[in-house]
């Protein structure tokens, strides 16, 4: 005999409920799609710590370095440390404000990214260079703002172009068509873009890291050899055996033969001066017109002479250990193209 008063089974009542995978999913698809912004940061505290430490140390440096220099050219002892800690402060702004963008928005960035930074590579070319730059176009003019480097928007474009592709294209990165051709064009233009200024420096470098993200996208061995090698062929040739890069092979000479230049020479003092303690932070003495411009490219043989090995070493440990935790935070990201924009950057 059926109780009609008897409740139904559970089983009976969630049978008739609504699956979430069939509910509608509109207002959550347009949510999604206009969300640039989290409301969370993806900031991670060790890394955070690291950049700052780095940076209040390398601002100290920064002046400690500069100071005679901005002086004697200048007249003005604070002349780069204000400046460097104006840009710091904003760095870090970007920084936290960047923490919060959702990073899947820049897929539709990339190919302009990488046009703007063409066309600014090609403007460089005919901007009249700094005086004491050796006639290299490197820079662009901000006036007060000061002078920045198209380069460095080059490498991010470049690296944030084929995190995009390799991301679509993963499973055909095996391919000569979707693994080479469209990457070899890219670093092809851009490095020939960068030796017309010319600047060595960034296009070895903007190729190393070309070269990580193809292997770690999964391009065949065999294709790897044969593009960059013969790029890596090609670079050698115009800085060896042409009159366009005189510049480069003296440089080389110099790195051969530590002694025969002069900021070498300088900086080599400088190193050995510091000893295991060093002088002292302010007790430099080769910063004083002996190493010219020793904020620039040689302020960590600075750094040697004033902190010493101890100090020198502490800090190229710093840099490692931002560089693992870097590392490690992109190989935790949610998807390749995270992964693959991490590690480039």
């Amino acid at each position: 005999m059926t109780n009609s008063g008897t409740r139904r089974p559970a089983a009976g009542r969630a049978a008739r409920r609504t699956p979430p995978e069939a509910r509608p999913a509109g207002r959550e698809r347009v949510r999604k799609k206009f969300r640039v912004f989290s409301i969370r940061s993806g900031m991670d505290l060790p890394f955070l710590f690291l950049v700052l430490v780095l940076l209040v140390i390398g601002l100290v440096m920064m002046f400690s370095a500069s100071y005679a220099y901005a002086y004697y050219h200048f007249g003005n002892s604070y002349y780069f440390i204000i400046r460097q800690a104006l840009f710091a402060v904003i760095g870090v702004g970007v920084m936290i404000f960047i923490s919060y963008f959702d990073y899947h928005h820049l897929h539709k960035f990339a190919v302009p990214l990488l046009l703007l930074s063409f066309a600014l590579l090609v403007l460089v070319r005919f901007m009249p260079p700094p005086s004491g730059a050796g006639g290299v176009h490197r820079w662009i003019n901000l006036g007060p703002l000061g002078q920045f480097q198209p380069s460095e928007i080059a490498k991010f474009a470049v690296v944030l172009v084929f995190a995009h592709l390799i991301s679509l294209n993963f499973s055909r990165m095996g391919t000569f068509r979707y693994g080479v051709l469209p990457y070899m064009l890219i670093l092809g233009a851009t490095d020939a873009l960068l030796l017309w200024e010319p600047h060595i420096s960034a296009t070895v470098i903007l190729t190393l890291i070309a070269c990580v993200l193809l292997f770690i996208g999964g391009i065949k061995l065999r294709w790897f050899g044969v593009a960059f090698g013969a790029i890596g062929a090609g670079v050698a040739y115009l800085v060896l055996f042409t009159d366009d890069f005189s510049y480069a092979n003296e440089r080389l000479a110099g790195w051969l033969d530590p002694l025969s230049t002069w900021q070498t020479r300088q900086s080599l003092y400088a190193i050995g001066s510091g000893g295991l303690l060093g002088l002292g932070l302010g007790q430099s003495r080769q910063k004083y017109l002996y190493l010219p411009e020793p904020q620039n490219d040689f302020i960590f043989a600075i750094v040697c002479e004033e902190l010493g090995f101890i100090g020198a070493l502490i800090i190229i440990i710093l840099f490692a250990m931002l560089v693992w935790r870097g590392i490690s935070i992109s190989l935790r990201a949610m998807d390749k193209f995270g992964m693959l924009l991490g590690i480039g950057i």
